[in-house]
C-alpha cells in the first residue's frame, strides 16, 4: 500500500477500539485483571486473521503470539508491545476516567500503550484488506510485565526478535518524534534491618528502619546529575508493623537511569557503595532487572530513513531521537536487530492521571505505521 493514498482510515474507529481496550484495566500487579485483557486482545487478533499462541511467563502471567503470513517467506516483522499498565484497577471509575475533550482522549494506558497497539492492528487490519498479505510476515508479540521491568520476558522477547528481521515498537511517540535510541535502566531494592523497642515506652532502645531508609533517599535521590543524564528516583517504600514498635524492617525500590555504558557503571559503582547512615541498623543492596543501553545502530538509523520516506509521502517531517524512559526495545535494540520505537500514539502525561492521546494525530501515525508494514521488505530493505 502506498502511504500517499492510505487514507481509510477513521479516526472514530481508532478511538472506538482504544476506549474498548483502555476499559478492561489491567495493571501489572494484577494477574487476573491482566489475564482480561489478554483475552479481548487474543478475539480482536483472531478476528483479524492471526494464528494465535498463548503461553505462560515463569511469574505465571500470560504472554501472547499472534502471527500473520506474509508473501515472501522467512525472517520478518516483529510488532513488540505490552498490555500491562501502571494503573490500579478502580482508576477508571474516578481518577482518570475515559473521556473525550477536544483532542485529547482520556484514560488509563490509552497512551501507554493500548493505543500504539490499537493503532498497529488497524494498520495492519487496512494494509490486508487493501492488498492482501504483507510483504514480510508479521507477529505481535504481547508482554504482561513491562512495567515492572519485564522480568519475566526478557529471555523470550530476545529469543522472538532474534528470529525477526525488523522490530517495530508502538510505545508512544516523544513529541512526535520516533525513537531511535533509549538510555539504559537498573533497578535495586534497598532493605535496611534496625532493632525494635516500644515507641512510646522506650523509643530510645531502639533502632529505626525507617528511619535510616529516610536517609538514605536523599542521598540516593541527591546523586541525580541530569547535566550528565543519570537519574536515581526511588517509587516504593515499605516499613513497620504497628505505630508503636520501632520498625524493624524497611525496603525501598529505586530506578537508575543512564544515558551512556559510563554512566550505567557509575550508577552500578555508586549503588554497590551505599552504607547504612544509622549506627545499629543494616543495609542490603540487592540488584534488580536491568534495561540495557539502546543505541542508534546502522540498521535502525536505515528503518527510521524509511520511516521518514513515508511520513513525507504522507505529508509530515518525521524526527528521531534518543531518549529515557524504558522499553521493551531497549532489548531488541541493544542486541543490533534493527528497532524503531515510538511509533505509537502521540500524546502526553504517561504514568500520571493526565495520561491522554491526541485524537487528530492517530490517522498519520496509523497510516505510518501502515506504509512500514507495506514497504518493508520490498526495494533497499528487502
Amino acid at each position: 500500500m502506498n502511504p500517499a493514498r492510505a487514507n481509510r482510515f477513521s479516526a472514530d474507529e481508532i478511538v472506538a477500539d482504544i476506549v474498548r481496550w483502555a476499559s478492561v484495566e489491567s495493571p501489572s500487579v494484577t494477574p487476573e485483571a491482566v489475564a482480561r485483557m489478554y483475552a479481548l486482545a487474543g478475539s480482536d487478533l483472531r478476528a483479524a486473521g492471526a494464528a494465535i499462541e498463548r503461553s505462560t511467563a515463569p511469574s505465571g502471567a500470560p504472554v501472547l503470539r499472534a502471527s500473520f503470513p506474509g508473501r515472501q517467506p522467512g525472517p520478518g516483522i516483529l510488532v513488540l508491545g505490552h498490555l500491562d499498565t501502571v494503573h490500579p484497577v478502580g482508576t477508571i471509575e474516578d481518577r482518570l476516567r475515559l473521556r473525550q475533550e477536544g483532542d485529547r482522549l482520556y484514560g488509563p494506558g490509552v497512551l501507554d500503550m493500548k493505543g500504539g497497539l490499537c493503532l498497529a492492528l488497524h494498520a495492519l487490519r487496512r494494509v490486508r484488506a487493501e492488498d492482501g498479505d504483507t510483504p514480510l510476515p508479521v507477529t505481535f508479540l504481547l508482554i504482561p510485565d513491562e512495567e515492572l521491568g519485564s522480568p519475566a520476558t526478557r529471555a523470550l522477547i530476545e529469543a522472538e526478535a532474534r528470529r525477526h528481521r525488523w522490530v517495530l515498537v508502538p510505545e508512544p511517540a516523544r513529541q512526535g518524534k520516533v525513537i531511535t535510541g533509549r538510555h539504559a535502566f537498573a533497578r535495586y531494592r534497598l532493605t535496611t534491618r534496625g532493632k525494635p523497642a516500644h515507641a512510646g515506652a522506650d523509643n530510645r532502645a531502639g533502632r529505626s528502619a525507617i528511619r535510616a531508609m529516610a536517609r538514605l533517599v536523599e542521598t540516593v535521590e541527591s546523586a541525580t546529575d541530569m547535566d550528565r543524564l543519570v537519574s536515581f528516583s526511588v517509587g516504593v517504600i515499605h516499613g513497620g508493623l504497628f505505630v508503636n514498635v520501632v520498625p524493624t524492617e524497611c525496603t525501598a525500590e529505586v530506578l537508575c537511569v543512564a544515558s551512556s555504558a559510563d554512566n550505567l557503571a557509575f550508577v552500578h559503582d555508586f549503588m554497590g557503595r551505599l552504607q547504612s547512615p544509622v549506627e545499629g541498623v543494616t543495609l542490603e543492596v540487592e540488584r534488580g532487572p536491568e534495561r540495557p543501553l539502546f543505541e542508534p545502530s546502522e540498521g535502525t538509523l536505515r528503518l527510521y530513513a524509511e520511516a521518514a520516506a513515508c511520513a513525507r509521502e504522507i505529508g509530515f517531517t518525521l524526527e528521531h531521537g534518543t531518549f529515557g524512559g524504558g522499553s521493551d526495545g531497549n532489548f531488541t535494540g541493544a542486541l543490533g536487530i534493527p528497532t524503531l520505537d515510538g511509533l505509537g500514539a502521540v500524546g502526553a502525561g504517561p504514568h500520571t492521571l493526565e495520561e491522554h492521546v491526541l485524537v487528530s494525530q492517530l490517522v498519520p501515525r496509523a497510516r505510518l505505521f501502515a506504509g512500514l508494514l507495506s514497504t518493508l521488505g520490498t526495494g533497499d530493505l528487502a
